[in-house]
């Protein structure tokens, strides 16, 4: 006899299917909501609806992948639209769901696992699996990499709105972001460039060729382009930091002639420049007539913290 496992009783209560919200798992643990969230966030360092929400989407990735249609793994996961799941999943991932079937992994272990300080994951069939010794980004990382990733997504989206002349219509005349790279002169520019940036870096930091890719996409060929680029930025800057890597170089040999560059400096170099082009493309779309948010990292994790149910 092992005792009695309180904070299993709990986790076995944050997982348990029937329990979609706070009151239903502090009911099955038999314990008040008050009391349930408190303890279990002190002792596994995650509230209990943040738990709830990470390890089935892990879970429903391993579903996928093992060729579960996407509609029963975003209702097993407790979501109460596809369209739902696909956002948060895609937020979380980098990826939407239909590419975790052919993903090749969607962590540096090569699993389904999603970053958890506490090191609790879904482990298949039905279990947990606590990684011990997890190394995650800080808070504050991780949600500037996933804000950039989804503001950037909602951008191009918000732009198939407009007629082709629209989108590529000059609306800065002569204006550049840096005096490297040419003229941004309109949405087309510069919502093409937020995502070759990306792949740029990537290259360099991969390893592999210069991208090669229709530059002159319109919205839909440019969001296929931002989301095979998203997963792969996200996974690489999540290995970088589980590495401990970021004060590491890099030689570009894509540069004419090859420089070297610190790792941290190229991710804050993309984060700072996405964020000038996201800003310039959500003022120019506003002037096309496209309704469309300030882009505030406040109110968009407001909406994915409450984006199940």
């Amino acid at each position: 006899m092992t005792g009695r496992d309180r904070l299993r009783e709990l986790l076995d209560a944050v997982l348990d299917e029937d329990n979609r919200t706070l009151a239903d798992m502090a009911e099955g643990a038999f314990a008040s909501p008050y009391h349930f969230s408190r303890t279990l966030s002190r002792d596994a360092g995650e509230a209990p609806v943040a738990m709830r929400r990470r390890v089935m989407l892990e879970r429903a990735a391993w579903r996928i992948r093992q060729g579960r249609s996407v509609t029963d793994a975003a209702w097993e996961a407790g979501y109460e639209s596809v369209e739902g799941f696909s956002r948060a999943f895609a937020r979380a991932y980098g990826h939407p769901p239909s590419e975790a079937a052919s993903a090749d992994g969607t962590s540096s272990t090569g699993s389904t696992w999603l970053p958890a300080a506490n090191g609790i994951h879904f482990h298949p069939p039905t279990s947990l699996w606590v990684h011990a010794g997890e190394q995650t980004m800080s808070p504050v990382t991780d949600q500037m990499i996933r804000h950039d990733l989804d503001d950037t997504r909602d951008l191009i989206e918000r732009a198939k709105a407009l007629a082709d002349e629209e989108w590529r219509e000059v609306r800065g005349p002569g204006h550049q972001v840096a005096s490297w790279e040419g003229p941004e002169e309109s949405i087309a520019a510069v919502l093409e460039r937020t995502v070759f940036a990306k792949e740029v870096w990537l290259a360099a930091i991969e390893g592999t060729d210069f991208p090669d890719v229709d530059r002159d996409a319109g919205p839909s060929g440019l969001l296929d382009r931002h989301a095979a680029a998203a997963a792969r930025w996200l996974a690489a800057v999540r290995d970088i930091d589980r590495r401990g890597a970021w004060d590491d170089r890099i030689v570009d040999a894509l540069c004419e002639p090859p420089e070297s560059f610190v790792l941290s400096s190229i991710v804050a170099h993309v984060l700072t420049f996405s964020a000038y082009r996201r800003q310039l493309a959500r003022i120019w779309l506003r002037a096309a007539g496209v309704d469309i948010d300030d882009g505030d990292p406040i109110n968009w994790l407001r909406r994915e913290l409450g984006e199940q149910g």
